[in-house]
């Protein structure tokens, strides 16, 4: 159903820390126009647990007005499932296309309980549903067997794949076949994981370089492999930013030299400062000296 690169977003905050969505749409047409997918709104990359509700809904029609006919993707990561269940019905209320669901982003569910959330939340609203498998940030592992499980449930249709172990698209795929369709979530595994049967990458440093993520993807899907992985070792270091605890002020701070947005983000967070700021910024400035030309695709 769903397939190719659909960036994970960041919101854009003003100097008052209300939404700024003259910013957002700016970055949301550069994406589409990079040759992107679709969007994904409010999940970790978006400060999503740090937005209220109306301000989640605002947000996804500021994406709707960018994406066209492609996908705009509502993150429900709600700490209670009554209340990721009243998400869901508001984002397909205001137009949503999909939900990327993280089954229980605080409290540590059982197998149970992992699947009665999912179904619950799913059953909730008519839109399909790319489940959010990150047992490293959300200590919930949804697991092939419980894949296998859901799999009656004809609204899930895709997994975000953030395990962080290469090995699992694979027993996936051994397991349920094209039941799901596959989306590696870790950006510094995007390559890995697109070769051995992932059909998308939700990407993250695709918002500050989109070129260069559509570039990959299109490549392997042409079977030009090598050329994709040149890329991709070029972009390594960058993608590395996103497997950070500090992942949204890295990449913040790289739409902020690559694209001329801003860094700024709800508190607790705040903007990178220091030495680690100046690390962060060198990692980037140097992958900007010397970016690859991309081929033509």
């Amino acid at each position: 159903m769903w397939k190719g690169v659909i960036p994970a977003v960041t919101t854009k905050f003003d100097a008052n820390d209300n939404l700024d969505h003259v910013e957002m749409k700016r970055c949301f047409d550069y994406l589409m126009d990079a040759g992107c997918d679709g969007l994904i709104v409010c999940g970790s990359l978006g400060e999503g647990s740090m937005l209220s509700k109306a301000e989640k809904i605002a947000q996804l029609k500021t994406a709707k007005a960018s994406t066209g006919d492609k996908p705009t993707l509502m993150t429900i990561n709600e700490a209670a499932t009554r209340d990721a269940c009243d998400m869901a019905q508001a984002s397909q209320e205001a137009g949503a296309d999909g939900i990327m669901l993280v089954p229980s982003p605080i409290y540590h569910t059982d197998h149970r309980e992992t699947v009665a959330t999912l179904r619950a939340v799913a059953e909730a609203s008519e839109l399909p549903v790319m489940i959010y498998s990150n047992r490293v940030a959300y200590r919930v592992d949804v697991t092939p067997e419980v894949m296998l499980e859901l799999a009656d449930e004809k609204r899930f249709v895709a997994i975000k794949e953030s395990s962080d172990d290469i090995r699992r698209t694979t027993e996936i795929i051994n397991k349920l076949g094209d039941r799901y369709d596959i989306f590696t979530g870790v950006d510094n595994l995007g390559f890995e994981a697109l070769s051995v049967g992932a059909v998308g990458w939700v990407a993250g440093l695709v918002v500050a370089f989109p070129k260069e993520t559509v570039a990959i993807y299109r490549l392997m899907q042409a079977g030009r492999n090598q050329e994709a992985l040149e890329i991709y070792r070029w972009f390594r270091p960058l993608l590395d930013l996103d497997v950070s605890t500090y992942l949204v002020q890295n990449i913040k701070l790289a739409e902020q030299i690559e694209i001329g947005s801003n860094d700024r983000c709800r508190m607790p967070r705040m903007p990178l400062v220091g030495i680690q700021r100046e690390k962060v910024e060198k990692i980037i400035r140097d992958a900007i000296a010397c970016r690859p030309a991309l081929p033509a695709l």
